[in-house]
């Protein structure tokens, strides 16, 4: 036995993923997970950088080590991440006690940096950018119980002016066909009957290799024997095309739910921001996809305050939004990202109108969302249980295929089983019913 580990993870789906082969590895070597972070005799922060509340929470918490690591000195503490790649050196400058920086396109060197660090006693900070290959045959210790994130390709190629993600994920790097198919089946025998796979842009799956487009493989995915559901994001609107609208249309267990960020409602802005779209290109793609599904759950990301904007601009996003009417949109305030375009560009807005622009624009989509919802009284869904809900254990809550949660009174139903709940109260977030046989 070489010890205890615990991994805090900040940020996306990508992350988790990421700290799942982390702990793989860990795993394989010989550690075991703990939760108490005076237990552990490795530390490691996966962590994010898309926004400044991100990295305050990650420096909050290396302060915060620093402390247990000067009870437990023999504590080996690491970075790794989009900060970790980001930041490099300078995290170790100005917290001297962290022993290795780790980046985005090392993961698979976890364990063998560790052993360096524990033998030489020396810091190690490795921020390469991965090139063209890609890790595969990692060991994954997947955190649920029924549903697997499962990466398809890495890195991102469109250079959005707010956006970090290209400077510390590098080039878009497509897994093999083979091997994702291969992972999803090792999942299912291992007991998973769900799976998202993850990407920056998964659109674009595959333009590197060329081997299989998208398309190809949520089709390849969708006829792996056991699977029930499958699902993906997330998707960049310049390039979700006809083939892959009719595959969804068209499988059997890729579920009716799309996520396609628009990020803002106008021409002026779009440019803006780079999104290589307009706002007439966005809604004929939305259009494609309500008119094949009409049942489909559309949901999106939004972001207020963007340099630049105007009362116009605004008022402009907010006609867009009553006109698209997406089940649930994220909504963020936009934060300067040092090394992004839009960090040093001039009309940045102050914050006080960013928060009363984002009250509005929230106000408007819940309201959306409750409408959307109501119409689902009566209905009955197919949902998945995930467990039971965060605040009362009499009840259990799942999702359904278009990814709404639902919540219903715990009964003989068993985490995993896929159940049929009739709607009975439809609130803004999350819908409420009853099982029926």
């Amino acid at each position: 036995m070489r010890g205890r580990y615990k991994i805090l993870v900040y940020g996306c789906q990508m992350n988790i993923a990421d700290a799942e082969r982390m702990e793989g590895q860990l795993q394989e070597a010989g550690y075991v997970r703990t939760e108490e972070m005076t237990d552990a005799d490795v530390i490691l922060i996966n962590t994010c950088c898309v926004r400044e509340t991100a990295e305050d929470k990650v420096y909050g918490k290396i302060g915060e080590i620093k402390k247990v690591k000067e009870k437990h000195p023999r504590l080996i503490f690491g970075i790794t991440g989009c900060m970790a790649q980001k930041e490099g050196d300078n995290l170790m400058r100005r917290a001297p006690h962290i022993d290795f920086v780790l980046g985005t396109g090392k993961v698979q060197e976890l364990t063998r940096v560790i052993a360096e660090v524990a033998a030489e006693h020396t810091p190690v900070v490795d921020v390469a950018l991965a090139d063209k290959s890609i890790a595969e045959h990692l060991p994954v210790a997947r955190g649920g119980k029924f549903s697997a994130w499962v990466p398809i390709m890495y890195g991102c190629n469109n250079y959005c002016t707010y956006c970090i993600v290209p400077y510390v994920r590098g080039r878009e790097r497509s897994r093999a066909p083979e091997e994702i198919v291969a992972e999803v089946r090792r999942a299912v025998a291992e007991g998973y009957t769900e799976v998202t796979l993850l990407g920056q842009n998964v659109n674009s799956y595959g333009k590197d290799h060329k081997q299989a487009d998208f398309a190809d493989l949520l089709r390849m995915v969708d006829e792996v024997e056991g699977i029930r559901r499958v699902r993906f994001m997330t998707s960049h609107p310049k390039d979700i095309s006809d083939k892959l609208i009719d595959t969804i249309k068209n499988g059997q267990h890729i579920c009716e739910h799309i996520h396609l960020p628009v990020q803002y409602g106008s021409n002026r802005i779009l440019k803006a921001m780079n999104r290589v779209y307009t706002v007439e290109q966005y809604r004929e793609r939305a259009r494609r996809v309500r008119d094949a599904l009409p049942n489909a759950s559309l949901t999106t990301d939004l972001i207020v305050g963007f340099p630049g904007e105007t009362d116009e601009d605004f008022a402009e996003m907010l006609a867009f939004l009553r006109e698209m009417r997406y089940d649930s949109a994220y909504t963020f305030l936009y934060s300067k990202r040092s090394g992004t375009p839009a960090a040093t560009m001039a009309h940045q807005v102050p914050d006080d109108v960013k928060h009363a622009r984002l009250n509005a624009l929230m106000a408007e989509q819940n309201a959306i969302s409750r409408e959307i919802n109501d119409r689902l009284r009566g209905a009955m869904l197919e949902v998945m249980v995930e467990g039971a809900s965060k605040n009362d254990p009499t009840v259990w809550s799942g999702r359904t295929r278009t990814n709404k949660i639902v919540l219903f009174p715990h009964g003989a139903e068993q985490e995993g089983d896929f159940v049929q709940v009739k709607i009975t109260q439809p609130q803004t977030w999350v819908l409420k019913g009853e099982v029926v046989s």
